[in-house]
């Protein structure tokens, strides 16, 4: 892990925005510093692994709750809603992290290839030890990006292998189950990938149960135990997460974000963002950008 955290905290340095987040050429790869410990932040998050290499984090799903530092791997295998926090990082010792959207193709492959069962683990979010390969194949990814003329040609199969040490390690029987195309967990990605597009505008069920290839019953069934939401709450989450960002990252106010993703009521927006985020909007956005100015 030395290895690794030297080269993720040379390049995010180097390139981290004021959000944290040092974004990298190669799709679904980035990087994330914190110099303090965070406020807390609402995300549904896709499918992707993140290798801590400095600091420690905090990761709730519903009633669970994950701590996880230095050393250990956070593993999200479908769209869920989480809630973390960065709890453990300073100027001295920054919080570093390696992020990597999961890709299903590159698992299906690999997994036919390895000869591998299906899997029966269905926890959406789980920690583990970072495995040695795993940890010194995302080294070697992260320092391939010193060399920018190589990446188009290399980065995939250091990707693809970065994937097969996560199949061949501890979160292999969890992460098995997104390369199969016709589990549950594809099949309601289907229709997670129309509302992640589509959130701000009314999409009736009747689609997303066409692009799941599912029953009525079966799909609500399959959407909630995967998701934790239902297809209407899975949404309403996005506009309401959407709008959080337009108000503290552009400036936008309550009304105008409300209409933007897709509320016709501000009222109504105004008591949902409550219920999800505790304060009504212009109060959480004030707190929210007093505590950035105070750090």
């Amino acid at each position: 892990m030395t290895d690794l955290l030297h080269v993720v905290r040379r390049y995010t340095d180097a390139h981290v925005g004021p959000d944290g987040i040092a974004p990298t050429p190669i799709p679904g790869l980035s990087t994330i510093r914190a110099l303090a410990p965070s406020d807390i932040a609402y995300a549904i998050s896709r499918p992707l692994v993140a290798l801590v290499v400095q600091g420690a984090k905090h990761v709730t799903m519903g009633t669970q709750g994950f701590a996880f530092g230095a050393g250990e791997s956070l593993l999200i295998t479908a769209d869920v809603p989480t809630v973390s926090q960065i709890t453990r990082a300073s100027i001295v010792a920054p919080y570093y992290s390696f992020v990597l959207e999961l890709d299903p193709a590159i698992i299906a492959d690999l997994s036919a290839e390895m000869k591998a069962a299906q899997a029966s683990d269905d926890a959406p979010v789980r920690i583990d030890t970072t495995d040695a390969e795993v940890a010194d194949a995302a080294a070697r990814l992260i320092r391939l990006l010193d060399r920018p003329a190589s990446v188009p040609l290399l980065q995939a199969q250091l990707v693809r292998e970065l994937h097969y040490w996560l199949l061949a390690g501890h979160h292999g029987a969890a992460i098995r189950r997104l390369g199969w195309p016709d589990g549950h967990v594809p099949r309601i990605a289907r229709a997670v990938a129309i509302l992640r597009s589509d959130y701000a505008r009314p999409i009736p069920v009747e689609r997303l149960v066409a692009a799941a290839g599912m029953s009525p019953s079966s799909f609500h069934q399959h959407f909630k135990a995967v998701t934790s939401l239902s297809p209407l709450q899975f949404q309403k989450h996005l506009r309401l997460i959407e709008a959080r960002r337009l108000m503290l990252a552009e400036g936008a106010n309550a009304s105008s974000a409300a209409f933007t993703v897709g509320y016709e009521s501000v009222p109504q927006f105004t008591r949902e963002y409550r219920r999800m985020f505790g304060l009504p909007p212009v109060q959480d956005t004030r707190v929210a950008r007093g505590k950035l100015l105070a750090a």
